[in-house]
Parts: structure tokens; C-alpha cells; sequence
């Protein structure tokens, strides 16, 4: 039997996910700061352990987050379908800056109480940067630009290299925790892309992924409800010339070797689309990010969750904004997917909240999973709600 000080906090619940696995009698030991000193079976345990009802888990990733949209909870009717709420997005965000720091702090403390660790999180402005600094959880800022009209490319491409910077130095984020991206296939002109791909250090990139068949529609043929977007705010397209392929297929080969990609959504990724991204596998990691809350909230759509398991696409999990959920929480996202996918194990949900969505982060060497020398956090999940306990 092995001996532990007291020092170590010692965890055991009805079962352990260790980020890869479900595992029955199991006992994880962690340093009071978190680090993980062993998993180890009960009976080398020792004294002084914790037993909890539930399953305990590493902190969970939540790939895809506007939290500076958390202001806007209620705002946009459920089922507007996402032109409408684009469209709600781009008259409804303003409020007092007030109104939105307090609902970005009650937001953030929502998914720590929610065993969220890591946050892969959409930037348009730097309202969000001074919640951060704080430091109480990691994140990759995804400084998103768009822009459909060629000329303005230039001007909308300095504003996020000025919001990068701002990040980067004025409010000290690693440089490695910011990248800029392009916003949807639809929203970024030729010219802006060109800049987003080629900026100095881009590695990470995240970008909306065929959320609507619109998409598609709009590449294939530039037909369908985008027109009716762009005409609403006054936006010419004429620049744009349609592909005759779906938006995937488009854009995909625009990214250069070795860029990691998260693709958010995919409500309406085909098969097509799947096989399609395997040639560029090699050279490009590509995670699938679903936010299946967010799908229900605007579309009452899932995502095509078994083509994606059936072709071995990187699933991870994210949760939109507030103002198109009804709660910033992994667990809530998983339990929505289980409603609609019932088998699909928990076990294999949990590995896209933690071990995936840690590498689709780049942040695996320190998060997702109970191996030795890692902070990954401490959860507990009972009757399908998650709390993080360290």
C-alpha cells in the first residue's frame, strides 16, 4: 500500500472518467493546487478519502463561446432560423457598458460553478479582455473578422490586428491565447481571408461551419435566404461570385498546411462535405465543435452526429452565447445531444467535453484528462448537472 500526505486531497465517486474512460473503485490524488499526483486503485489508497455520489471527471472545454454576447439572454425569439437571428445579433447587441460587464461576469462564474476549465471564446471587441485578466479560466480568444465588400478589407483586417495587440500587451494575454479568424464562410471577402490566413503566428483558427442549408445554398448558386440578409442591411454582393460546391468545399482550401481548424456547428455538414475534408486531414487537425443548444434554440435542428461518428471526426463541445442558449454548460449540451442520440454512450460524450476538446485547444498538455503532473480540475456529475469541486 502506498502512503500519501495529507497534503494531497484524495477523490473517489461511484465512478472516475479519466478523460478517456469510465473506471469502477478508482481514487484520484491531487495536490491542494490541483495537480495530479496519481489515480490509483481504492485499497492503495490509503486514509482520508473523499467519497463522493457521482461520477468525477476532469474539467470540461467548452470550444465555442461569445460571452460577450451575454447580455443578450431572451432577446432574440427561439426558431427565428439563423438569418433572423443574424440579423437580431447585428440590431439588438448594444446596451449599457454596465448592463454588459455584469452579465459577462454572472456568465463566466456560471461555467466555472459548471466544471467549465477552458473556453474557446469569439472576440469582436475587447469587453471581455479585463474579465480575463483575472485569470479564472484559460482561453483562446478567436478575434473574428468579417466583411463581404473587397475595398473595406484592409480597415476590417487593422481592427483585429489592433484588437489582437490590445490583447496581447495591454491586457498581457500570451500571444499563443489570440488568433484571427475568419467569422463564417459567407461574411469574409476574398481579400480579408487572404490577410486572416497569412497573419504572423495564426495557428488556431475557428470559423462557423453550414449552419444553415442556406450556406450552401448561397455558394452553390448565391440563391436562398442570404440575399434577403444582405438586402436587410444594405450590403452589396455583387463581388461575390458563387463556387457551384457547398461552403465547406469552398473555403476548406483556403486554410495553409499545418493551421489547426474548429468547425462550429455543422448542422448542415453532408457527406459529401465529410469525405471532402479528409484530403486536407494530414496536413490541417480539424475538430467538429457542436453546440447542440444553440442548433435547438434558432433552428430546431441537430447536428448529423452519427455521420460524424461514422466517419472518425474530432467532436468536441461548445455552447454558444446566452443569446442563443439557455445556459452557458457543457453537461447541458451533452444531455441534449443524449435526448436526441440515446446511443451514444455518456462515456464517449465525455471524451469530446474533455480529451478532445483540450487538443482541439492546444491545450491537452495541461488539461482534459487525470495524468500525472496536469491541472485539469475537478468535477463531479450526479443526476445529469456537473459542479467543479477543485
Amino acid at each position: 500500500m502506498e502512503f500519501y500526505s495529507m497534503a494531497f486531497i484524495k477523490f473517489k465517486g461511484e465512478q472516475l472518467f479519466d478523460g478517456y474512460h469510465l473506471l469502477n473503485d478508482k481514487v484520484l490524488i491531487c495536490s491542494e493546487e490541483g495537480e495530479v499526483i496519481d489515480l490509483v486503485d481504492s485499497a492503495d489508497a490509503g486514509e482520508e478519502v473523499n467519497e463522493l455520489e457521482g461520477i468525477i471527471s476532469p474539467g470540461f472545454i467548452n470550444c465555442h463561446c461569445h460571452l460577450e454576447l451575454s447580455h443578450m439572454k431572451g432577446r432574440i425569439m427561439e426558431e427565428s432560423g439563423l438569418v433572423d437571428f443574424v440579423y437580431g445579433i447585428i440590431t439588438q447587441r448594444h446596451s449599457s457598458m454596465e448592463e454588459m460587464l455584469d452579465a459577462i461576469d454572472k456568465a463566466e462564474t456560471e461555467m466555472l460553478d459548471q466544471g467549465i476549465v477552458a473556453v474557446g471564446d469569439i472576440c469582436n471587441n475587447n469587453i471581455t479582455a479585463a474579465q480575463k485578466q483575472k485569470g479564472r479560466l484559460y482561453y483562446h480568444n478567436f478575434i473574428e473578422a468579417s466583411g463581404v465588400l473587397p475595398e473595406l478589407a484592409p480597415v476590417r483586417f487593422q481592427h483585429s490586428v489592433d484588437l489582437f495587440r490590445e490583447f496581447s500587451l495591454q491586457y498581457s494575454i500570451p500571444v499563443e491565447s489570440n488568433s484571427i479568424v475568419p467569422h463564417a464562410p459567407y461574411s469574409v471577402s476574398t481579400e480579408l481571408w487572404e490577410s486572416i490566413i497569412h497573419f504572423p503566428g495564426n495557428h488556431l483558427f475557428s470559423i462557423h461551419n453550414q449552419e444553415t442549408e442556406a450556406e450552401n445554398e448561397w455558394f452553390r448558386n448565391k440563391s436562398g435566404e442570404f440575399n434577403r440578409l444582405y438586402s436587410q442591411i444594405n450590403v452589396d454582393t455583387s463581388s461575390f461570385q458563387p463556387t457551384g460546391k457547398s461552403s465547406l468545399r469552398s473555403y476548406l482550401p483556403r486554410f495553409l498546411r499545418n493551421q489547426s481548424l474548429i468547425l462550429v456547428h455543422n448542422v448542415h455538414t453532408h457527406e459529401d462535405d465529410l469525405q471532402f475534408s479528409k484530403t486536407f486531414s494530414s496536413d490541417n487537425e480539424i475538430s467538429w465543435c457542436l453546440c447542440p443548444n444553440a442548433n435547438w434554440y434558432i433552428s430546431r435542428r441537430m447536428p448529423p452526429l452519427d455521420k460524424l461518428m461514422e466517419n472518425d471526426c474530432r467532436i468536441v463541445l461548445g455552447t454558444d452565447s446566452l443569446a442563443s442558449n439557455y445556459q452557458l454548460s457543457i453537461m447541458a449540451e451533452i444531455s441534449r445531444l443524449q435526448e436526441h442520440f440515446p446511443h451514444v454512450s455518456l462515456e464517449t460524450m465525455l471524451r469530446w467535453a474533455t480529451t478532445n476538446g483540450a487538443k482541439a485547444l492546444q491545450l491537452d498538455q495541461l488539461l482534459g484528462s487525470f495524468e500525472k503532473g496536469k491541472r485539469p480540475g475537478v468535477v463531479v456529475i450526479k443526476d445529469g448537472n456537473a459542479m467543479r469541486i477543485l
